[in-house]
């Protein structure tokens, strides 16, 4: 079943994030898309049917889903997964024994634990190199890559890499670039714009929004990775339920407004951790003394809502007691919802990651993450100089 991503004619993001890959229900006019409970699909005669045959393959809620992100990224198809971790795991699949894979040195834990404990094991061979580094990118591809793969922003360090440069590079060597956009979304960034092939989201962050559904996405104009990613999904069955793809679709259509309060929020946040005297380094791109920030302002049109510091003496009880001092952030995993969360990446969301590539990486024992939410700006000021008192 095509997932073209319709009604990118011209209109505008907003536009698009609640129309792209919709139509009213033909049978009542209702103007949400349904939820297609059914796992199956009556046919005419066989192998006739209306474009549905068995729900792991297809589902019509899940084809408004893949529209409507397909038309947010700009590319000629999406493929939807039951998480994110699903998604890269599909691309995954798509690799053979020997194949290599030249990964970012800052990614999500989940990531580097698939990568590293299930398909190093297979014979997919990763090389772990700081893609912000050209030179570094340079001297990986001299040997045969099949894929590079990186974050920017990255998690949980917010360095930023050069999709343009990286995607031209790569394709030079004969390599294919896969981008995890979930820290940017859509609306901030569109990686495809810029040469890349493969776009990933785990939409249970920004596109869902609100902390409620766990899903996974994968966006791409490359007809050879959509056969065989929708080969992966009829044959592994990673999908999204009906009612996940429905959360989702709920979530696209306020991505562009949540996005910009997510935004305006963590500039504030930012600004003021930057300025506490406890704070020792904050981790946010729209600072112009980040190292990424003029590469960040070409291919961003904004710096998101994640950051990250460590404080002054480097002392995880220092740390320990901005973590439990919150009232309004709140101490969890995950990030994208509407509401604030902190989080310790090193015992949390990075916790797979063995503790010495950690540090080689930059990632320090001591780092607190941020998501920051939608809230007002002052509480979440507020909350925070509560939680650094206690510590001074």
């Amino acid at each position: 079943m095509s997932t073209s991503g319709d009604n990118n004619d011209g209109s505008g993001f907003g536009t698009r994030a609640i129309h792209a890959g919709q139509r009213p229900d033909p049978s009542t006019g209702a103007i949400m898309t349904p939820v297609y409970l059914t796992s199956t699909y009556v046919q005419e005669a066989p192998n006739v049917n209306q474009g549905y045959d068995y729900a792991r393959v297809a589902n019509p809620t899940r084809s408004a889903l893949e529209g409507n992100l397909a038309s947010l990224e700009g590319t000629s198809d999406c493929i939807c997964f039951g998480s994110g971790v699903g998604a890269i795991d599909a691309v995954m699949k798509s690799l053979n024994p020997g194949d290599r894979v030249v990964a970012g040195n800052d990614l999500y834990g989940g990531s580097f634990r698939l990568f590293k404990k299930v398909y190093e094991k297979f014979g997919v061979i990763y090389d772990i190199v700081d893609l912000t580094d050209i030179d570094a990118l340079k001297s990986a591809l001299q040997k045969p890559t099949r894929l590079v793969w990186f974050e920017t922003p990255s998690n949980p360090l917010l360095r930023i890499v050069d999709l343009q440069r990286v995607s031209e590079l790569a394709h030079e060597a004969g390599a294919q670039v896969a981008v995890d956009n979930t820290f940017a979304t859509p609306f901030l960034q569109r990686p495809v714009e810029h040469g890349v092939d493969l776009v990933m989201h785990s939409t249970t962050k920004y596109i869902g929004g609100h902390s409620d559904v766990v899903g996974g996405a994968v966006c791409t104009s490359d007809q050879i990775w959509v056969e065989d990613l929708r080969f992966q999904i009829k044959t592994s069955g990673a999908i999204p339920g009906p009612m996940d793809c429905f959360l989702l679709l709920r979530g696209t259509k306020t991505l562009h407004v949540r996005m910009e309060r997510h935004c305006q929020n963590a500039r504030v946040v930012a600004e003021f951790l930057k300025g506490h005297a406890l704070v020792d380094r904050v981790y946010y791109p729209g600072f112009e003394d980040h190292p990424g920030h003029d590469v960040a302002a070409r291919q961003m049109s904004d710096f998101g809502g994640m950051l990250s510091f460590t404080l002054k003496g480097d002392r995880m009880e220092d740390a320990l007691k901005v973590l439990s001092g919150t009232s309004v952030f709140s101490l969890a995993e995950s990030l994208g919802g509407v509401e604030s969360l902190i989080d310790h990446p090193a015992s949390m969301t990075h916790a797979s990651v063995p503790k010495e590539d950690r540090l080689k990486a930059g990632l320090k024992e001591t780092l607190i993450r941020l998501s920051v939410g939608i809230e007002d700006a002052a509480d979440l000021v507020a909350d925070l100089e509560a939680a650094l008192a206690a510590v001074g």
